[in-house]
């Protein structure tokens, strides 16, 4: 199976601190990294350490070195890089503050990832050439929409709507949502993008359900919640000590992509459950281990977790 993954790519600048600090707080960090990020940039990391799909990545880094360590990383990872493409513009950097309870705080400096041109031959040739096309919100919505009409017609196009304020704009979320296959969110974006900001969480999967092909809705310990029609399953989470929640997210919405059918026919509740379940293992593997590529697990360690669990 081929897998595209049209989306942002960062370098990742890590600040371990005992807490997330709050508005006008300085702390002293007790370490800090840099590493591979990007909501895109992880997920194809995660769809390509799980077993059995081809990847490709789609998108834009600047001429530095950051740049091209993103490449290189990429490429050790066996990912087709002939879609990253180099842009007018530094690459995107992500500020990160973890703290001793595994939460962080993230600021984005978009960099190359803003490019909003259209793609180009190689780029739209990826595309159309994949089985899964899986895309993100931190790269502007009309390059989600362009990935979206470039798929085959049979394909299936997963979007992770993260982050969801582009669906502020009635129209880009009308767009984005007539030709989505999987929509996949977390708490918070289900509400944002239902207009549910209270009530059961059951009415806002209600009311977004009714509107794409299928919903995976993720709740952290309270595992993921898939609806397709009128189906509803409900898959648990693994118990975990969490040490870094960066790019856990991602890891589950990778690995997802690589656990479907290459098919839109083929995509049922109960196989979308399945593949939430490995995608569940993995996330929380990834939540165990520090840093966002570096944390994702490969499939044998994923087997592994789920035979003991």
């Amino acid at each position: 199976m081929k897998i595209a993954v049209v989306g942002s790519i960062n370098m990742d600048v890590v600040a371990r601190v005992a807490h997330v600090p709050a508005p006008g707080e300085t702390l002293l960090a007790r370490s800090s990294s840099r590493g591979g990020g990007g909501k895109g940039a992880n997920q194809a990391v995660a769809a390509a350490r799980a077993r059995g799909a081809s990847v490709a990545f789609v998108g834009s880094v600047g001429d530095d070195g950051d740049g091209r360590a993103l490449r290189a990383a990429l490429q050790a990872d066996g990912i087709d890089v002939a879609g990253l493409e180099v842009a007018d513009a530094p690459t995107g950097v992500a500020l990160i503050s973890v703290g001793d309870d595994g939460e962080n705080a993230i600021v984005v400096v978009a960099g190359a990832n803003g490019t909003d041109a259209a793609f180009s031959a190689s780029q739209a040739a990826l595309v159309s050439d994949a089985d899964v096309v899986i895309a993100q919100l931190e790269i502007p919505p009309s390059r989600v929409l362009e990935a979206s009409r470039l798929r085959k017609d049979e394909s299936l196009f997963v979007l992770n709507a993260s982050p969801s304020e582009p669906f502020a704009d009635p129209a880009v979320a009308d767009s984005l949502l007539s030709t989505t296959d999987i929509l996949v969110v977390n708490e918070h974006e289900l509400r944002d993008i239902a207009s549910a900001t209270s009530g059961p969480i059951s009415d806002a999967i209600d009311a977004l359900a009714a509107r794409v092909g299928a919903l995976v809705v993720t709740l952290g310990p309270q595992g993921s919640v898939i609806a397709v029609g009128a189906e509803r399953r409900t898959v648990r989470a693994f118990a975990v000590d969490a040490v870094d929640t960066t790019g856990a997210g991602d890891t589950y919405c990778g690995v997802l992509a690589a656990q479907l059918p290459g098919n839109r026919d083929e995509l049922t509740v109960d196989a979308l459950a399945d593949a939430a379940r490995v995608a569940g293992a993995a996330a929380a593997l990834a939540v165990g281990r520090v840093g966002a590529q570096a944390s994702v697990p490969t499939a044998d360690e994923v087997d592994e977790f789920m035979e003991d669990a």
